[in-house]
């Protein structure tokens, strides 16, 4: 029953269009003074949260086994999850100029 959750779960991103999914919001304007002006993408961490919680769910149930690991699993990857993505989004910034 749980692996046929977590399957379900790992699937479900493949259904969502990938426009709805992440929509860039990393783009140059020009200001009033004629000067051409960049915005640095800003992550929620949405995507590396879920993906780290299945991830980390998954292997919680492989390790510890039953309800407890599983979710035990889910809530330490989600974190992890989280931090790596927003910490990826900053080091591009860096390396972007922003």
């Amino acid at each position: 029953m749980t692996f046929a959750i977590l399957a379900g779960l790992v699937a479900l991103p493949t259904l969502v269009p990938p426009a709805a999914i992440a929509q860039s919001r990393d783009h140059t304007y020009r200001g009033r003074d004629g000067r051409y002006y960049r915005h640095c993408k800003k992550s929620s961490g949405t995507t590396g949260t879920v993906a780290g919680a299945v991830g980390g769910g998954l292997i919680g149930n492989a390790l510890g086994g039953g309800a407890l690991g599983t979710i035990a699993g889910a809530g330490g990857g989600a974190l992890l999850g989280r931090h790596l993505d927003k910490k990826h989004d900053a080091a591009q910034n860096r390396r972007n100029g922003c």
